[in-house]
């Protein structure tokens, strides 16, 4: 095996001492689909000592199109358990740890204290933003992609580079995902591989640095395009995601899924109604001395919710996106 990685030690951007940096690393991958897939093959590849994998979902016969690790026969199974198999069968060396679990804001800041490097290839605002506040609190790199039909983005965030809410301080209008408007395998292969690089970069400690830098890629006219954000401004009243574990006894919660959605509520005292009535203004308001949570499926509601209470209360407001997994409801609080 003394030859496995022959091609990259002899660059001058890695040698011996980069190849035994990379073999010290640990990356943690949240998200296991069609970004993290080609990311987890070329840093496993590459030698990195420890990869970290954290995805909820499983293998569906829709994924296998673009999520290459995957075959007909792991359909059904975790993504992470499928996705740890086929990696460790490519590098033995290289130590696994599947985490079969969705990423909350509980779970994010022990994670991200114990990577050297975050990459975020999760199909998820929520997700982003959970691990970008995360990554600024604990000065983690995080490189985090997004993809959509035929096109996306690469960025590397904090870690003395300004988080992706500097970037992106507000949430797309719409919720689209690769589920609901679709994707090209080739373009996330791209945008993953492409992750890969820049963690690779940060680790070797190469200059110039990727963080700080975002690129785009446009998979029908072939051209990428890419600019600094060094410098770029945080957003001095950002909207933070919290835990639903962490709902207190004394706060306003106002769910906005539907019952079709989630026949129970996210708390028993919770307040069911809509974004729009909200927007409209017909929604209850929280009392002063209340913190305000708003919850719904994907964090988008609750956001654009929260948009229109805060131009008329001035008070905490928190979000909770609940995915897509039953949750059952929450009766007690530490």
């Amino acid at each position: 095996m003394t030859d496995r990685y022959a091609r990259q030690i002899v660059l001058p951007e890695v040698g011996a001492a980069g190849q035994a940096a990379l073999g010290a690393a640990h990356v943690v991958i949240v998200g296991a689909g069609g970004l993290g897939c080609p990311a987890a093959q070329y840093l496993v590849g590459a030698g990195v000592g420890t990869v970290t994998l954290v995805d909820g979902d499983t293998v569906s016969e829709s994924n296998l199109h673009r999520q290459i690790l995957f075959s007909e026969a792991d359909v059904g199974q975790p993504k992470v358990t499928a996705a740890a198999r086929r990696l460790g069968a490519a590098n033995g060396a290289c130590r696994l740890m599947p985490l079969a679990a969705p990423l909350t804001p509980a779970v994010a800041p022990d994670l991200v204290a114990s990577a050297d490097v975050v990459l975020d290839c999760a199909d998820s605002f929520a997700v982003s933003y959970i691990l970008s506040d995360a990554c600024r609190a604990a000065d983690t790199p995080l490189i985090s992609a997004s993809a959509l039909g035929t096109s996306g983005y690469v960025g590397g965030f904090c870690a003395g580079a300004p988080s992706l809410r500097a970037i992106f301080p507000d949430l797309p209008t719409s919720g689209a995902t690769c589920a609901t408007a679709g994707v090209l395998g080739p373009v996330v292969g791209i945008l993953g591989a492409m992750q890969a690089q820049m963690a690779l970069a940060v680790l070797l400690g190469t200059d110039p640095s990727p963080l700080g830098q975002l690129t785009r890629f446009d998979g029908l006219t072939l051209r990428s395009s890419g600019f600094s954000f060094l410098g770029a401004p945080e957003p001095s009243q950002p909207l933070r995601f919290l835990d639903p574990s962490a709902i207190a006894p004394g706060d306003f919660v106002a769910d906005l899924r539907s019952l079709a959605e989630s026949p129970a509520p996210v708390v028993p005292n919770a307040h069911r109604t809509t974004a729009e009535a909200f927007a409209s203004g017909s929604a209850p308001t929280p009392a002063p001395d209340q913190r305000a949570v708003l919850t719904c499926r994907s964090g988008l509601r609750a956001w654009r919710a929260a948009t229109a209470l805060r131009s008329h209360w001035a008070g905490d407001i928190v979000l909770v996106a609940m995915g897509d997994a039953p949750n059952p409801q929450i009766t007690e609080t530490p």
